[in-house]
């Protein structure tokens, strides 16, 4: 899957975008991202691993924590192709 697609398949999902949405507010263990969603810690699991496929997420271990981080530059692949469209 080329990076502009996995980008486009981790955006087409509303948990998935909750989840960059709260990331916006800054880092935050997977368990913090999970609790506003009626889903599982393994199910939250799978869609960071989604977003971490994308590149739009990072994970860094604190501990016993996996601290979830947000990367930006990632969504500007899909922004570029937005804007690019949106101009034609």
């Amino acid at each position: 899957m080329s990076n502009i697609d996995a980008t486009f398949h981790a955006l087409a999902d509303p948990t998935r975008r909750a989840i960059l949405q709260r990331l916006t507010r800054g880092p935050a263990t997977v368990g913090q991202l999970g609790d506003p969603f009626a889903i599982s810690l393994q199910a939250t699991s799978k869609h960071l691993r989604v977003l971490e496929r994308a590149g739009l997420i990072t994970k860094a271990k604190s501990g016993r924590d996996r601290i979830i981080s947000l990367e930006l530059n990632a969504l500007s692949v899909a922004k570029s192709f937005i804007v690019k469209i949106c101009t034609i």
